[in-house]
């Protein structure tokens, strides 16, 4: 397959995620799409690695992976926090979760 092929997926993937950031309301919803947004910039990485034929990109995806792990910990933490007292797992609710 031509990189480009993987280019525009990644495109639409990040289009489709950041549509999602964008329109849905349901904080899982939303960080599921972050999560895609993240994978498609990792496939850009990765296929600009290979078309140059280095490791960096390879290097730099592995690096974002990390921190997506820990964004994971991070936000389930905070929307099971907002499910808890709240009820809803909307991202409305978020800013009453002031002290």
């Amino acid at each position: 397959m031509n990189p480009v092929n993987y280019l525009y997926l990644a495109a639409l993937l990040f289009t489709i995620g950041a549509t999602g950031v964008l329109i849905r309301r349901n904080a899982i919803v939303v960080f599921m799409c972050v999560e895609l947004m993240l994978n498609a910039c990792n496939l850009a990485f990765v296929v600009f690695s290979r078309m140059h034929g280095n490791l960096d990109g390879q290097i730099i995806a592995f690096f974002t992976m990390v921190v997506a792990a820990a964004e994971v910990v991070v936000g389930l933490a905070i929307i099971v926090s907002l499910f808890r007292t709240r009820h809803s797992a909307s991202v409305d609710d978020a800013s009453l979760m002031k002290l």
